[in-house]
């Protein structure tokens, strides 16, 4: 059974179900599985759910360069969707660019097949107190 939530206490990532899969240097993986709440009307997971998703791959991925990091806070983050989401999703999330407070991630959430559905890339601001 997974662990829900991530390395650090969120209490909105606890309530709609993610849980941390991986966690190396400059690389996070997630997943998610669907539940009734986190729908939209057509019945697949809403872009909002996909969007939380990549925002908490991306600053964990951010975060995971420096162990003396408490957080990070969302600067910019862009997603393209590409395919409707539905039943289990996982996402990956890599950082890409690192400066002295500001971090660059990409990555993409995908089905259990491997199949990509969405595509982000994010600018976090990394919290040290």
């Amino acid at each position: 059974m997974l662990k829900v939530g991530i390395d650090i206490p969120v209490p909105f990532v606890e309530h709609i179900g993610i849980c941390m899969l991986e966690k190396s240097p400059g690389k996070v993986r997630l997943f998610l599985e669907s539940k009734s709440e986190l729908k939209n009307s057509w019945g697949s997971l809403h872009g909002g759910v996909i969007m939380t998703l990549l925002d908490v791959a991306l600053a964990s991925a951010g975060r995971s360069l420096d162990d003396k990091c408490k957080g990070a806070i969302t600067v910019e983050l862009k997603t393209n969707f590409i395919s409707v989401a539905n039943g289990t999703v996982l996402a990956e999330g890599r950082a890409q660019r690192a400066g002295k407070s500001l971090i660059f991630s990409e990555g993409e959430v995908s089905d259990r097949d491997g199949v990509i559905l969405a595509k982000g890339t994010g600018t976090f601001k990394l919290i040290y107190s």
